[in-house]
């Protein structure tokens, strides 16, 4: 699992970069404040419940929620899945808020 910060996620986003990004967090959370990531609750991934993702299995898959623990424990069981190239945001959609707002 590599890490990314809040600011080179957004620096890749506001270049156009196509970017797989996932939001592990509940729909209530996606519903209050997103950053327009897939919602695909952590959920899912712990019950093996990945087909929806699995075409992602050997590109970068960048995942956050709102601190960056949920997303630390989706990318490492991704990768026991044989996902090839998970990304955790650092700090999430907290870190997020504080530094762009929202």
């Amino acid at each position: 699992m590599k890490e990314i910060t809040v600011e080179a996620l957004k620096a890749r986003l506001d270049a156009g970069e196509k970017i797989n990004l996932l939001d592990v967090r509940e729909p209530y959370e996606y519903e209050e404040y997103n950053i327009g990531a897939q919602l695909f609750p952590l959920g899912n991934i712990q019950a093996g419940a990945i087909d929806e993702i699995e075409h992602l299995r050997n590109e970068e898959v960048i995942i956050h929620c709102r601190s960056g623990k949920r997303s630390a424990t989706a990318c490492m069981i991704l990768e026991q899945y044989g996902f090839t190239d998970t990304t955790n945001v650092v700090g999430g959609v907290l870190a997020w808020q504080e530094k762009f707002g929202g």
